[in-house]
């Protein structure tokens, strides 16, 4: 029950039409604010609810002044104010939510989300008895919690899934039963809550819930592994509306876009409103994890519709005995195999997504996998630092697996990065981070991407003990602001801001490019291979094939070429090169070349390329902006590097005698 005093201030408003202010702050500037949507088209189709509130949706970006937040928030003067409550904004929440009950002390004040759900005991701990959590689905928890408080004898023992502090107990009732029928959600998009609304992307879901339990997910631990539908004429309706209301971007927020066969007529139905509308511009899902066929149909359908340039293909570890302790192992590692290969016949980007350190992952296996996906041929391989999150099976399994976690330095993210488990000692996982960020740049940014294709091919060295020797390498490196920035990020656990591979390719691929060339010279000249002809041709090729971020005139390294002649520039974007044929003929078998226009080049002793740093699907370098927001564009196009890779072309075959002339 409220407090008397708690009751007594009901009683006097509630004549008062009262205003309910629903807060989101995402990491996306200009996103829709899709779970405050649906709270408040549940809440207006209550008769009696809509009678009494007026509601009011307001989304910052956690980047926004938290200071300027707070004060317009606070003029706001809401009678209810709720927080959406995730791991990047968690601390930014807790600073408002303590600076808004000092001002407005009679207001109250719903926190839910998988940050904040089942641990009221945490972020409840040092709050009033009008500050409340929400613990599952939002929608019967808050649309109870507004009756209750218009209520003249409110009782919030009848509110479902909540915890609150109640004559000094935390009390928390009974859970509301997961939402079977998902259509007794009213659409946010057609009842005219999100009418007038600005925003630039959109967000969508046409089920809940994920088959998967993957233990360090909350997705499918938070649904049974049940997933529930939206009926497929609402979806068309919403997608169409979304078209008609000019967003310039989607997020499809299902677990898995795909699964169903539904998906494909979806998909279809988006790229032709696009095609009618210009709207949206561009798509970015989750992939369904075991249905390559309709996956691979479904980018294509997408990519050939101008909508999605790139496809995520999420494998998290190729470690067996990791995939069954994070309860994974039902997904199918040739799943994804089978689909990179498709995505790439058909000239369609993909990345894969690794997850370090997993329970049950050693430093070697993790070599391995690295190995075996370069050895697939893997566009982009992209790592992220374990997080342990709450509500998720993995948070309970702490010291089952030995976590070790550290709190990033934040004072508006929660995150708690995993550091060591009984697998990886704390030394080792910082070994695999350098790791990574050794095959980052080598491999991904194409810093040594023809020369360790060769030498692994070859029998010298595999892909992963390369990376570790460039990883030892960097580690002995001081003078070099690259390198730094590697340092920085794991001494201060920054590495798991998703844009910092986007701060490496913005250096590596543009703003020290020199640096870069320099750093990778004495490291290939220092090692034993270096007296490989071939390996030799084939670093030099990396000099002048390693792609440009931006749109910016290309520049001859600077480099004193031996295996090579570069014969200068056939235009600010392509170089002339002219190599050995069985250079080409490497270049072929690495998929750098058309083999079909090599040709009769094969058989000759020399062969003229020509290098083509094309300027499609690349930006302006603006040296005006901010690191973070050309970070922001460089993250991006990382994940579509196949966009921005040259064109290797076949110019003429040469004589012996020719390659001389200059």
């Amino acid at each position: 029950m409220l407090s008397d005093k708690g009751a007594k201030r009901v009683g006097r408003e509630d004549q008062e039409r009262k205003k309910v202010v629903l807060v989101e702050i995402p990491t996306y500037e200009n996103i829709l604010p899709l779970a405050s949507g649906y709270i408040q088209a549940c809440a207006q189709a209550d008769d009696a609810v809509r009678a009494t509130h007026d509601f009011e949706i307001v989304s910052y970006p956690v980047t926004d002044d938290r200071h300027k937040l707070l004060e317009e928030l606070a003029g706001k003067y809401a009678h209810i104010y709720t927080f959406s409550c995730y791991i990047w904004n968690m601390k930014l929440v807790s600073f408002l939510l303590k600076e808004l009950q000092a001002r407005q002390p009679d207001a109250h004040y719903l926190l839910g989300g998988p940050q904040v759900m089942n641990h009221a005991a945490t972020y409840l701990a040092d709050a009033g008895e009008n500050v409340y959590v929400c613990n599952g689905e939002g929608e019967r928890t808050s649309l109870e919690l507004f009756r209750q408080l218009n209520s003249r004898t409110p009782d919030l023992h009848r509110v479902p899934g909540l915890s609150f502090w109640s004559a000094g107990e935390l009390i928390t009732t009974e859970p509301a039963p997961r939402i079977s029928n998902l259509m007794e959600i009213p659409s946010p998009f057609l009842t005219g809550v999100f009418d007038g609304y600005e925003s630039s992307l959109g967000i969508i879901e046409t089920n809940r819930g994920c088959p998967f339990r993957c233990t360090f997910c909350y997705w499918g631990a938070a649904t049974n592994s049940k997933v529930v539908k939206y009926e497929e004429q609402r979806i068309r309706d919403e997608l169409t509306w979304i078209s008609n209301n000019r967003f310039s971007g989607l997020f499809i927020a299902d677990a898995n876009w795909g699964q169903s066969p539904r998906d494909v007529a979806m998909t279809e139905h988006l790229v032709e409103r696009s095609r009618e509308t210009g709207s949206p511009l561009v798509v970015y899902m989750a992939a369904a994890k075991n249905r390559p066929e309709r996956m691979a149909q479904i980018t294509e359908i997408f990519v050939r519709g101008g909508l999605m340039v790139t496809q995520p293909i999420s494998l998290q570890t190729l470690n067996p005995e990791a995939l069954k302790l994070i309860d994974r192992a039902n997904i199918r590692e040739e799943t994804y195999v089978e689909l990179q290969r498709t995505l790439r016949e058909k000239a369609i980007s993909s990345y894969v997504e690794l997850i370090w350190p997993l329970p049950g992952e050693t430093f070697e296996s993790f070599k391995e996998g690295l190995t075996k996906l370069c050895r697939s041929y893997a566009d982009t391989i992209i790592v992220y630092p374990q997080l342990l999150l709450h509500n998720t099976p993995m948070y309970q399994q702490r010291e089952l697996h030995g976590l070790v976690t550290e709190d990033v330095p934040s004072d508006v993210s929660e995150a708690e990065l995993v550091v060591a488990t009984d697998w990886v000692s704390e030394e080792a996982c910082r070994e695999g981070y350098w790791l990574y960020n050794a095959m980052h740049t080598v491999y991904n940014m194409r810093g040594l991407f023809l020369l360790s294709g060769y030498l692994d091919s070859a029998g010298i060295v595999p892909y992963g003990d390369l990376f570790a020797g460039v990883a030892r390498y960097f580690q002995r490196r001081k003078d070099s602001e690259v390198l730094q920035l590697f340092t920085q990020s794991l001494a201060n656990l920054t590495n798991y801001d998703v844009l910092l591979s986007g701060k490496i390719g913005h250096m590596i691929l543009s703003t020290r490019r020199e640096e870069f060339d320099q750093l990778l010279v004495d490291y290939v000249t220092a090692q034993e291979w270096w007296s490989d002809p071939m390996a030799r041709q084939a670093f030099e090729m990396d000099l002048i094939a390693r792609p440009y971020i931006y749109r910016e005139p290309v520049r001859v390294p600077e480099y004193e070429f031996t295996e090579l002649v570069v014969h200068g520039l056939g235009d600010p974007e392509t170089f002339l090169v002219e190599v050995s044929a069985e250079l080409a003929t490497l270049l072929a078998d690495r998929e750098m070349l058309n083999p079909d226009v090599l040709g009769e080049a094969a058989f000759t002793e020399r062969v003229m390329l020509r290098v083509n740093h094309h300027a499609r699907q690349k930006m302006r370098y603006m040296p005006q902006r901010s690191l973070e927001h050309n970070a922001n564009y460089c993250h991006g196009t990382v994940l579509r590097f196949r966009e921005i890779l040259p064109f290797v072309e076949v110019d003429a075959p040469r004589s012996v005698q020719a390659s001389s002339v200059d």
